[in-house]
């Protein structure tokens, strides 16, 4: 039987499980090789180990990585149901905190190296985590398409360490009675904008008023496997902070709470990288918390030693 060691966490209600030992060898290269070489590998060594029986399609699985950058404290590789990703905003969070856990790391600052980018971190003594995402900027502003069964419907699209499209106008209060009709929209729309010109957004984010007299604004984003993310999104929420800094709607170092469609928050702000092409440095602040240390135990007998792939 083969044996892998986990770390479970939630960070503002979205779980993150971080491989911390018994993994197969990613080999040498960048993090963009290894994170190809996971993608072509992903039904023998990821997908087992965030999808059904041992997990579900809500968990992010961190695949820890020695960095290329001596800089940098880990390597990350980040997959859910479906596949690999790029960035993972509330899953570096929980690495964060799983490494503190672990005892790896003590209060201060840490960068880790992803396939998309080096990321900057900070652990407060209080638990809190901040994340100084990669550079995000808006690709294309008001990208109007048609939605069978929906129709006009039009979005940016932007990039925050994954592509999203992020849509106001949707029609829906963002309240989690409403969480199966807005996955159902959302998925709508996210098979008509890949059929449409944009095959590479894989998340799509829907934004409307906050519950929460402090919160600045409440979205719905939905992952490439067709769960919706707990937490407010790391990535998406500097996905729309790239937005509102190009509309001139939020100043730079300007207090952003994202709420989250189950009521968590993230505190954000940004700072230029390069105003010429729009392009920002998002940073995001929120907790995990460490929920389980697990062994995943793989039976060479079991047929479902692989997990299970809804889609």
């Amino acid at each position: 039987m083969q044996r892998i060691e986990v770390i479970d966490s939630h960070t503002a209600g979205e779980p993150t499980r971080v491989v911390v030992a018994g993994a197969p060898d990613l080999g040498p290269g960048t993090l963009a090789e290894r994170r190809d070489r996971l993608a072509a590998r992903f039904d023998v060594d990821a997908s087992r180990i965030v999808n059904e029986p041992r997990g579900s399609d809500v968990i992010v699985g961190a695949w820890l990585t020695p960095a290329v950058d001596a800089s940098c404290t880990t390597g990350v590789i980040y997959f859910d149901n479906v596949g690999v990703i790029g960035m993972c905003g509330h899953g570096t969070i929980g690495v964060v905190a799983t490494l503190a856990h672990l005892g790896r790391i003590t209060p201060g600052a840490h960068r880790i190296e992803t396939p998309v980018g080096i990321v900057a971190t900070r652990l407060a003594a209080d638990g809190t985590v901040t994340v100084e995402n990669v550079p995000s900027h808006r690709a294309h502003a008001a990208v109007a398409i048609d939605v069978p069964g929906i129709g006009r419907v039009s979005g940016d699209v932007a990039w925050g360490g994954n592509w999203f499209y992020i849509v106001a106008g949707h029609g829906h209060e963002l309240a989690a009675p409403n969480i199966e009709a807005l996955t159902a929209q959302a998925w709508r729309i996210r098979g008509a904008l890949n059929a449409q010109g944009h095959p590479e957004v894989d998340h799509i984010e829907l934004v409307g008023p906050a519950a929460h007299p402090a919160a600045s604004s409440r979205n719905f984003v939905l992952c490439p496997g067709k769960a919706y993310d707990r937490s407010p999104c790391g990535t998406g929420t500097s996905a729309r902070l790239a937005c509102l800094a190009a509309d001139g709607a939020l100043a730079e170092g300007e207090r952003w709470v994202q709420e989250s469609i189950i009521g968590s928050t993230f505190v954000a702000s940004y700072r230029w990288h390069d105003r010429r092409t729009g392009s920002i440095v998002p940073s995001i602040a929120g907790r995990a918390f460490v929920t389980a240390e697990t062994t995943l135990v793989f039976d060479e007998l079991d047929p479902y030693r692989q997990g299970i792939r809804a889609r």
